[in-house]
C-alpha cells in the first residue's frame, strides 16, 4: 500500500492539467505548508525570522514542464534578480536551480549559456549555486553541465542521490566539489536504483561518512533522525569539524528538529521552495512521506465553517481520474509483463 501510494503521488507530480490547474487556485490545498509563498518579496521575511536563529536558507524558484525559450529565460532573469534581492538584502542564503527549468530540454548549450550568466552573478556576489538533481534521463547531462561549468565558475554543485546504485562512484569523482546528499524523490527503475528503504538508508550513511572524512563542505539532507543520530555520534567519534558540513531540512518538515540541531552546534540549513508551480514538488513531498496528508487535508478540503470547498474538490475529481488512468496503465504494463 506504502508503495502504491507513493507511485500515485509521484504520478500526479508529473501531470501537466493538474499543475496547470494548481497554479489557478494558490495554496488552497494546503501547499503553504511547504511552499513559503509565490514570489521572492513574500519569503524575504521568513528568511529573516530563521537567520535571526542561525539558521541558512536554500531558495528554489520553482519550475517545471519547461518547454520552450521564453519561459527557459525568464527563469533565468527571475533567478539573478533573486541573486540581487539576496544581496542587497544581506541574507544569508543560497540558491537551488533544476537545469529543466534552464532549457535543459530545450537544447544543452542553451542551458549552458543560461546557467553561466546566473553564475557570473553568484560569483560577483559570492552566492552558491547548488544543481538540483532530477529524474534520471537527466542525470548524465546535469553532471556534464555541472563538469562544463566547474572550468570556469567555483561557486557552484550539486546533488548526490543515495538511491542510485552508482552514486559512490559520482561521490568519488566529485570528491572536491560541494554537494547535497539526499535519498532521492523520484521513482526509479530498479535496474539503476535500490528499492528498499533499508536499502537507500544504508547507502545514504555510508556515502555521508564518506564525505564527512573529506574535505569538501557537504549538506546533508535528511529528516531521518535515527540517521542524524548515526552520523551525529561518528562526527564526534573521528573529532570531525562542524564547519565541514551541515545538516539540511525542507521547509516545513519536521521543524521542532531545527533549533535543537542549531543549539547543539551543528550547522543547519533550510530549503525554501516558493513559486507559482509548485505542484509537482508538493506531490513529491506526498510521494516522499504520505501521513503528511494528515496536516494539510482539513485546510485543503474544509473551509473555517467546516464546509467543503470548490476548488480542491474540482482538483481532487482531476487527482482520482488521474488515479484511474494510472492503474489502467499500470495493469496493463503488469499483464504485458
Amino acid at each position: 500500500m506504502a508503495n502504491l501510494t507513493k507511485d500515485f503521488f509521484i504520478g500526479l507530480s508529473n501531470n501537466k492539467l493538474l499543475n496547470a490547474q494548481a497554479k489557478k487556485w494558490g495554496f488552497r490545498l494546503g501547499a503553504d505548508k511547504f511552499v513559503a509563498g509565490t514570489n521572492m518579496d513574500s519569503v524575504i521575511e521568513t528568511i529573516r525570522e530563521l537567520n535571526s536563529h542561525h539558521i541558512s536558507c536554500t531558495l528554489d524558484n520553482l519550475g517545471e514542464f519547461v518547454s520552450d525559450r521564453e519561459e527557459a529565460s525568464t527563469a533565468k532573469t527571475e533567478i539573478i534578480q533573486i541573486l540581487n534581492k539576496i544581496h542587497e538584502e544581506k541574507l544569508d542564503c543560497h540558491l537551488s536551480v533544476k537545469l529543466t527549468q534552464l532549457g535543459l530540454d530545450i537544447d544543452y548549450d542553451f542551458c549552458v549559456e543560461n546557467m553561466k550568466e546566473i553564475l557570473k552573478k553568484a560569483d560577483a556576489y559570492h552566492i552558491f549555486i547548488n544543481i538540483d538533481m532530477e529524474k534520471y534521463i537527466h542525470y548524465e547531462r546535469t553532471l556534464d553541465v555541472l563538469k562544463e561549468l566547474r572550468n570556469q565558475y567555483s561557486h557552484v554543485g550539486t546533488v548526490i542521490q543515495s538511491y542510485l546504485y552508482r552514486a559512490e562512484d559520482d561521490l568519488e569523482e566529485l570528491k572536491g566539489v560541494r554537494l547535497r546528499l539526499v535519498k532521492g524523490a523520484y521513482k526509479e527503475n530498479v535496474s539503476v536504483a535500490f528499492q528498499s528503504k533499508q536499502d537507500i538508508d544504508r547507502n545514504f550513511i555510508e556515502l555521508s561518512k564518506k564525505r564527512l572524512l573529506g574535505d569538501a563542505f557537504t549538506s546533508i539532507a535528511t529528516h531521518d533522525h535515527h540517521i542524524i543520530h548515526v552520523l551525529k555520534e561518528f562526527v564526534k567519534e573521528n573529532n570531525i569539524s562542524r564547519d565541514k558540513f551541515e545538516f539540511q531540512m525542507l521547509y516545513g518538515f519536521r521543524t521542532e528538529m531545527h533549533d535543537d540541531l542549531v543549539k547543539e552546534g551543528y550547522n543547519f540549513c533550510t530549503y525554501i521552495p516558493f513559486g507559482t508551480d509548485w505542484f509537482g514538488y508538493f506531490m513529491r513531498r506526498l510521494a516522499e512521506r504520505p501521513q503528511n496528508m494528515n496536516l494539510i487535508v482539513k485546510d485543503a478540503f474544509l473551509s473555517k465553517d467546516n464546509k467543503l470547498k470548490k476548488e480542491p474538490i474540482i482538483l481532487g475529481t482531476l487527482a482520482i481520474t488521474s488515479l484511474v488512468v494510472w492503474r489502467k496503465k499500470k495493469n496493463k504494463k503488469e499483464k504485458v509483463s
